[in-house]
């Protein structure tokens, strides 16, 4: 079996064999379903989210301090 036009005179079913055991080792399958992909986030509404939960924290916090300084009092 002659191979022309290829280096290291390996058959061309050696090396796309060779070929494939390497991606499955570097992809292994995914187990279960596959999903689509997640929806685009709108960053605006994901900020306001954000600030609207720090600031909550941050009155949670203040009332439980106030709360503490007057048990203490």
């Amino acid at each position: 079996m002659a191979s022309r036009g290829r280096r290291g005179g390996v058959p061309a079913h050696d090396d796309e064999q060779r070929r494939e055991e390497r991606a499955e080792q570097l992809a292994p399958a995914p187990h279960g379903p596959v999903l689509p992909p997640p929806p685009p986030v709108d960053y605006g509404v994901f900020m306001q989210g954000l600030v609207q939960a720090i600031q909550t924290q941050a009155d949670t916090q203040a009332a439980l301090q106030a709360q503490l300084e007057a048990q203490v009092a």
